[in-house]
């Protein structure tokens, strides 16, 4: 009598799941291919922060600092980094985040396994890389330019950068919320540029500014952020200001993400 050996099937491999690490790459990997190809993105974003903050010397000369204890170079250089901040990371993402919901591409990373917050940052990445080069750059240009000195501060520098990066990618995507069309978004993230460079302390201090006009833009979003990068280099903000500048950017980065959950659209509007 034989018996013959039952045989068994192998289970077909689970398929590997990604890392949101490894998801992030892939998507920042994408975005930085198109951002390359796209000669108007990239002039936009290294040129006219650089430019603008050269045309603005001779504004913010004419300016009445005394009194104020400013200086040329400690208004020009840090509202030269959040203008760059301004078009690299803002501008360029209303952008982004319109055209790839219009073509259905954020529609269909949905299906998959990338989350929603994985989306915004991925696409975010190359921004954040083009705003990283383009301060860099601009420190070290303007600081020959104008002979400043150091940052007395350089950890506000960082912390500046960091809070405006992550309040620019949630008033971006905030922003591409209501922007019908790409065409449109040329325009709507004139807003709050206007208004970051008016109020915000970028190029005109609120110490020159009347008083009322001045509590109000304290007020502003963009307002910590202008703060902490100007500290950096007057060296005059004690450990309770930094933290309340901290929080209250990350406060207005907070409004801003829970505006997108609620209004962002993830197909296109009609």
């Amino acid at each position: 009598m034989t018996t013959t050996a039952g045989t068994t099937r192998p289970e077909a491999a689970a398929p590997a799941r990604s890392g949101a690490a490894a998801r992030l790459t892939a998507l920042g990997r994408a975005e930085l291919t198109l951002l390359l190809r796209s000669r108007a993105a990239l002039i936009t974003a290294l040129l006219v922060p650089a430019v603008t903050a050269f045309s603005m010397r001779g504004m913010v000369r004419s300016l009445d600092l005394g009194g104020t204890g400013l200086s040329i170079a400690t208004v020009l250089l840090p509202g030269s980094l959040g203008l760059a901040l301004i078009f690299s990371v803002y501008a360029n993402l209303v952008g982004v985040y319109v055209t790839r919901r219009e073509s259905l591409v954020l529609k269909r990373l949905r299906t998959g396994e990338v989350r929603d917050w994985e989306i915004f940052a991925g696409g975010a990445l190359p921004a954040l890389l083009l705003a990283l080069v383009q301060c860099v750059l601009l420190i070290i240009g303007l600081t020959v330019t104008l002979d400043a000195p150091a940052p007395a501060a350089p950890h506000l520098v960082v912390l500046g950068l960091l809070s405006g990066a992550a309040l620019l990618v949630a008033a971006g995507a905030l922003t591409a919320a209501v922007t019908r069309t790409a065409e449109s978004a040329q325009l709507t993230f004139l807003p709050f540029w206007l208004l970051s460079m008016a109020g915000s302390g970028m190029f005109v201090p609120r110490e020159v500014l009347p008083g009322v006009v001045a509590g109000i833009s304290a007020w502003l979003p963009f307002s910590p952020v202008t703060d902490l990068l100007r500290g950096a280099w007057t060296g005059d903000l004690g450990v309770m200001d930094q933290g309340r500048l901290v929080l209250a950017a990350l406060a207005w980065t907070g409004v801003a993400a829970l505006g997108v959950r609620q209004w962002f659209r993830w197909g296109p509007r009609h």
